[in-house]
């Protein structure tokens, strides 16, 4: 197996803007393809928008509140159907391009049962064009719940690749342990973690899932400028007279190996794409001698885990 050469984009979204979002991120994966690479990610939400106005807003959890309530119509009306025409042209640009593309968007279901919410979601789209994987994060947190909905655990899986078996999952996914522990039995060679940026702490929660799941953890984070949120929200920070940092979001993407260190250690206030090429996957089964956690270091004995994968809409 070939070493396999990893595009981090820690770049903005045009926030709130999905068409000019879907043509910045045609022109990034091309872009990453003509630098060889084998995939490329981009962190939660991108597509869309992560909305990090919930940590600096007053009154976001007012009842029938008409500011965050437009700003939620807007998200909506800039999220993606998984069927849709986007994802259409986003899978096209994988074809074209021959890369393996992992992305967060905010997914929104318009039509039939469950039509008015929204997922905080992943879609693994291969170098063929075709979906791999569609995964919706299982609990939005703390005032995320105000945004979106539950998601299932149909997505949590591995998807076998030239590049070894692939997961990802979705920010405090990280600390949630029987979702750890569904993902490390699908024996992960490479795992995603999508964040909106990768503080201290969700630094720690990456090293911790290398080391446990005995696989490489790419943990991704994005870039997003205050300046970028939405005016109806501004205006209520300015009334406040609080003082917003330049970006709200400050990358610190990093790679992580399977003995938990880093390959490439936290980049913060960097726009662009990060490029990384993995060691042979052989690393990860030298690790497991002294710790596999769902064989010889589990007690399948005692413990009995079981997943409802079923899928509502």
């Amino acid at each position: 197996m070939k070493p396999t050469k990893i595009a981090i984009v820690q770049e903005s979204c045009v926030f709130l803007n999905l068409k000019e979002s879907i043509q910045k991120a045609l022109r990034i994966i091309k872009e990453a393809a003509d630098s060889k690479a084998d995939i490329v990610v981009f962190g939660e939400s991108w597509f869309g928008g992560y909305p990090s106005w919930l940590d600096y807003i007053p009154n976001v959890g007012r009842w029938n509140y008409a500011p965050v309530k437009e700003v939620w119509a807007e998200t909506f009306e800039n999220a993606m159907e998984v069927d849709g025409q986007e994802v259409h042209v986003l899978a096209e640009a994988a074809k074209n391009a021959g890369v393996f593309l992992i992305f967060g968007f905010n997914e929104a279901i318009k039509k039939g049962r469950g039509n008015g919410t929204l997922y905080n979601a992943i879609l693994m789209i291969d170098d063929n064009g075709e979906i791999k994987n569609h995964h919706r994060k299982l609990m939005p947190t703390y005032t995320e719940k105000l945004v979106y909905g539950l998601g299932d655990a149909q997505g949590l899986k591995a998807v076998e690749t030239p590049f070894g078996r692939i997961g990802a999952l979705v920010c405090w996914e990280h600390w949630m342990p029987l979702t750890r522990q569904a993902m490390h039995d699908e024996a992960e060679d490479i795992h995603f973690a999508l964040w909106p940026m990768v503080h201290e702490m969700h630094q720690i929660a990456s090293r911790q899932y290398a080391f446990e799941g005995r696989c490489f953890v790419v943990s991704v984070g994005q870039m997003l400028a205050s300046a970028s949120l939405p005016k109806a929200l501004l205006k209520e920070v300015n009334q406040t007279k609080e003082v917003l940092p330049e970006y709200v979001l400050n990358g610190g993407s990093c790679v992580i190996g399977p003995d938990g260190f880093y390959l490439m250690e936290p980049q913060f206030n960097v726009g662009g794409i990060l490029f990384l090429e993995l060691p042979s996957l052989k690393t990860n089964i030298a690790e497991r001698m002294n710790l596999a956690s769902s064989g010889h270091y589990q007690r399948w004995d005692i413990f009995d885990f079981k997943i409802n994968k079923k899928r509502e809409f």
